[in-house]
């Protein structure tokens, strides 16, 4: 499911409650083999401007509940689509479901080197509201740049992601 047209909405409490409905239509099969279902990226930040758009990740022990949580994905409605480039990350993807917010849902590892970098993102972001700012300033004007790129929009916008991975490996979470 690509983006074709890239809109920056304001943020709005109502994608928390989006977040947990679409969490509660996985059903308690899913919950249960995993450890927790984390709402990653910009709606899960308060305050942050973003597409609206959910981005979430099932973390599980390991990958070997991988085959069976991929199986309960599949009754549910998603599609395995491998992960896309990305270690680390199965990407799903679904067709009608009108119930639920667009959302991108993916299965992490709990050792997941990019479920850790999805959940410092957004923790530093939500401890550091101009940060926030400043990366919504910058997903605005690359939505403005490249409405109908989204290849273009991530490029753009990656510089400043980059620059957030970079702080806080740098100085942490930890006191700051």
């Amino acid at each position: 499911m690509r983006t074709e047209h890239i809109v920056i909405k304001d943020y709005t409490p109502e994608w928390k409650t989006e977040f947990q409905k679409i969490v509660a239509s996985l059903g308690n099969e899913i919950l249960a083999k995993s450890l927790s279902i984390e709402h990653v990226g910009s709606t899960s930040v308060e305050n942050l401007a973003a597409k609206p758009i959910i981005d979430m990740d099932i973390v599980i022990p390991d990958m070997s509940v991988f085959p069976e949580m991929k199986s309960l994905l599949e009754k549910k409605g998603y599609r395995h689509e491998g992960n896309l480039g990305i270690e680390g990350r199965e990407a799903f993807s679904y067709e009608e479901k009108p119930e639920l917010m667009v959302h991108h849902l993916y299965v992490c590892s709990s050792d997941s080197k990019e479920l850790k970098r999805h959940i410092a993102f957004r923790d530093y972001l939500r401890t550091h509201p101009h940060l926030a700012e400043e990366y919504a300033e910058v997903k605005r004007e690359a939505a403005r740049l490249y409405p109908k790129d989204i290849d273009k929009y991530l490029e753009y916008k990656g510089k400043f992601i980059e620059s957030v991975y970079l702080l806080y490996e740098t100085i942490g979470l930890e006191g700051k």
